[in-house]
């Protein structure tokens, strides 16, 4: 049998350390290693499967498309881009009528940093602390965590970090030189930490009041996972700019960076790529929206969110601090390190994630049934058990 690890190992230049598992088939919320083994995927792709693995819907409009048009660059017009982009300005929140399509959230936190600062003839950029918008650059610049920066200083100047939810912090911040405050309604990677309504809208009003754009991340959050199709629609929020990807095609790399009329003036060839609305992500895309509609899993999200907290909660367990979570998004903080909690899952066939040290993520497809999360929380209970003994 082919020794996977060892190949892959060989090859790769190891800069994300690795599980101790090879993955080679997902179909709803479960997934399979390379021994049968079974899991359920409470990673789910980082946030990406929100409509499950392999949907046959999805796959379906890969497969079709793969077989019609694979590659159409952005300086031609292409059928289904134009479905795509209808579509989403159709169910983003009011106002933002335009976009820009790219290929990871990374890319369409940089698209919305170079727009701000275009359309506002500033250069400063707010960004919160524990918050977390991407690796490349500029959006590194507005991730806080100094772990990920640290390697690749100096970065883009002109960039601060004040406190999140400090509304007080953000009015003396913003000033005459910001052109945006860049902020996640829900700070996934920063420990699923929620945003306060009053919080959020305050900066946004501040930001219109200053003359800066507000630009929100919805990388994570985005596509049901909060219970909404957008996170931002819990607190009415009404951004400049509102940045996509994860979850938008299936798995499928994308990004978008959709736009108000606020952000005007992007001078014609500033900006592009060249996989961005590419007609096979387009048809993916198109595919994960009537999923995610048509079955109803925006809702399955904010009822099952409720149930799976609930039923952590119910396990009263010592080690945990606190569990916190909008729809199927949730953290549970613990008063120890993370990692033997990780391990102690997908050894009895539960895949989570960190987020930090302490906390225990979970990002599970939308269509995880019930049973599923009893069997999850179950296993938690007897982790954290074993840990606890």
């Amino acid at each position: 049998m082919t020794d996977y690890q060892a190949l892959e190992n060989q090859a790769s230049m190891g800069i994300l350390p690795k599980r101790d598992v090879v993955i080679v088939r997902g179909s709803g919320a479960r997934l399979w290693d390379s021994d049968g083994k079974e899991y359920i995927d409470c990673i789910g792709g980082i946030g990406t499967a929100n409509v499950g693995h392999c949907h046959p819907a999805v796959t379906e409009a890969i497969a079709r498309q793969a077989e019609r048009l694979v590659i159409c660059p952005d300086t031609f017009y292409n059928d289904l881009r134009a479905e795509l982009a209808t579509a989403l300005t159709r169910v983003a929140p009011e106002g933002l009528d335009r976009l820009f399509l790219c290929n990871s959230g990374t890319e369409a936190v940089e698209a919305a940093l170079k727009f701000a600062r275009v359309a506002t003839g500033r250069t400063g950029i707010i960004a919160a602390q524990r918050g977390f918008h991407g690796r490349t650059f500029g959006a590194l610049s507005a991730t806080w965590n100094p772990k990920y920066r640290a390697p690749f200083e100096p970065l883009v100047p002109g960039f601060t970090h004040v406190k999140y939810n400090d509304a007080s912090a953000m009015e003396e911040s913003i000033g005459d030189g910001t052109a945006a405050v860049i902020l996640e309604a829900v700070q996934g990677e920063g420990g699923v930490r929620i945003g306060d309504g009053a919080y959020l809208n305050r900066v946004a009003g501040l930001c219109r009041e200053r003359g800066a754009l507000f630009i929100v991340d919805e990388v994570q959050t985005g596509f049901g996972r909060t219970g909404a199709m957008f996170a931002c629609e819990h607190q009415d929020l009404r951004p400049d700019m509102l940045c996509l990807a994860k979850a938008m095609a299936g798995g499928l790399p994308v990004g978008a960076t959709l736009c108000a009329e606020t952000v005007r003036g992007v001078p014609a060839m500033s900006h592009g790529n060249t996989f961005g609305g590419g007609p096979v992500v387009c048809a993916a895309g198109l595919a994960t929206l009537r999923v995610l509609e048509e079955e109803g899993l925006i809702e399955n999200a904010r009822e099952n969110g409720a149930y799976f907290r609930d039923a952590l909660a119910a396990l009263d367990a010592p080690f945990v601090r606190e569990i916190r979570g909008m729809g199927l998004i949730i953290g549970v903080e613990m008063k120890g390190r993370v990692t033997p909690v990780l391990r102690g899952l997908m050894e009895r066939g539960v895949m989570a994630l960190p987020a930090g040290n302490t906390v225990l993520r979970f990002l599970p497809p939308l269509s995880i049934t019930r049973e599923e999360i009893d069997r999850v929380v179950e296993t938690v209970g007897a982790v954290l058990g074993s840990l606890e003994a």
